[in-house]
C-alpha cells in the first residue's frame, strides 16, 4: 500500500519475485482498458514476467464497484493459493484492500449515477438530507457520490452499513512512504513523464469519442485535459491541475491507509531501492517466524 508515485509497483514485483508470488490489482482504476498512461498501470516490460491479475478485465463503459471487485479478488487469492504461490495485492484504492480481505458485507449495486451536473456542495448538501450521521469530507466527491449511490440501492444510508474488523486471510500489510516534499516532486515528476510518454493522445482519444463515463471521468488526467480540449484552460493550467490533484489525492490516501489498516511503513531508499526491498523481505520473514 501507500500513495501514488511511492514505488508500490516496483516493490510487488521484486517480492514476487522473492516470494514465489502472483500479483493481484488493489486499484479502482487500472481494472478498465484502455486507460494506461493516466492511471500509472504496470507495463508489460515492468512485469518481468510475473502473472498480474485484475487488469484490464473491465471496457471503459461498464460499471465495477466494490463488490465486483471483493468477488473477484477473493477469487484469485483462492486461486493463486491452490497453485502453491502467495498472492501480493498492490495499489492504491485502500477500500478494495479492505473490502477483500476483511469481513466486510457488500450488496450488488444496479444503480450507479455520476451526477455529473451537480455541484459538489450540492451533492454534499443532498447527502446530508439522507445520511445526516455521514463523516465524509463536504469536498470528497468521490466519496459523497459512492455515498448517494449507496443509499439510492440500499434504502439506507452508507453510515450504518455493518462493517468488521475481522481479517479473513493470513494477512502482512506494507505500506511505502518518504517525506512530503519528496513524494510531491516525484509526482510532478511523475505526471510530466505521463505528458511526455501521451497522455495527451490518450486523453483526446477518449474525447473524441465522448466517453464520459465513471471509469474515465474518475482518473485524475482525463477530466482536467477534457478541459483544456474545451478551450476552458490552457495547457499549462491543465497539466498543474492534473499535479495539485494527484498531490492531494496522496495525501488522503496515506490518511485512509494509517487510520483503516494495520500497515507496517517503510521509508523508500529511492538512491537504492534494494535497500527498501531488503528491509521488506526481512520483516516478512521475521513476521512469519
Amino acid at each position: 500500500m501507500g500513495p501514488t508515485g511511492v514505488g508500490k509497483t516496483k516493490l510487488s514485483v521484486s517480492l514476487a519475485k522473492i516470494l514465489n508470488g502472483e500479483i493481484i490489482n488493489a486499484d479502482s482504476t487500472q481494472v478498465y482498458k484502455g486507460l494506461d498512461i493516466a492511471t500509472a498501470k504496470v507495463t508489460k516490460d515492468e512485469m518481468e514476467n510475473i502473472p498480474h491479475h485484475l487488469f484490464d478485465i473491465k471496457d471503459i463503459r461498464e460499471n465495477y464497484t466494490v463488490y465486483d471487485f471483493q468477488r473477484d479478488c477473493r477469487e484469485k487469492i483462492a486461486e493463486i493459493k491452490s497453485r502453491g504461490k502467495i498472492p501480493i495485492i498492490v495499489g492504491g484504492t485502500g477500500l478494495y484492500i479492505k473490502a477483500a480481505l476483511y469481513d466486510y458485507k457488500f450488496s450488488l449495486e444496479t444503480l450507479n449515477n455520476n451526477y455529473d451536473n451537480i455541484s459538489t456542495i450540492d451533492l454534499y448538501n443532498k447527502l446530508k438530507e439522507v445520511d445526516n450521521n455521514t463523516l465524509i469530507h463536504q469536498n470528497n466527491r468521490k466519496r459523497i457520490i459512492r455515498a448517494l449511490n449507496y443509499y439510492e440501492n440500499n434504502n439506507n444510508p452508507i453510515s450504518s452499513k455493518e462493517r468488521s474488523n475481522k481479517i479473513l486471510y493470513e494477512v502482512i500489510f506494507i505500506g511505502l512512504t518518504t517525506d512530503r516534499d519528496t513524494l510531491y516532486n516525484r509526482i510532478n515528476k511523475r505526471v510530466d513523464d505521463m505528458i511526455n510518454n501521451g497522455l495527451i493522445d490518450e486523453a483526446l482519444n477518449l474525447y473524441n469519442k465522448n466517453i464520459r463515463t465513471k471509469a474515465v471521468m474518475t482518473p485524475i488526467g482525463y477530466k482536467e485535459l477534457f478541459s483544456y480540449f474545451d478551450f476552458n484552460v490552457s495547457l499549462d493550467e491543465a497539466i498543474s491541475l492534473i499535479k495539485k490533484k494527484s498531490r492531494n489525492y496522496a495525501k488522503r490516501q496515506y490518511t485512509w491507509n494509517k487510520h483503516q489498516i494495520p500497515v507496517k511503513w517503510f521509508d523508500v531508499d529511492f538512491d537504492n531501492f534494494s535497500n527498501t526491498i531488503s528491509d521488506v523481505v526481512n520483516y516478512i520473514n521475521n513476521f512469519k517466524e
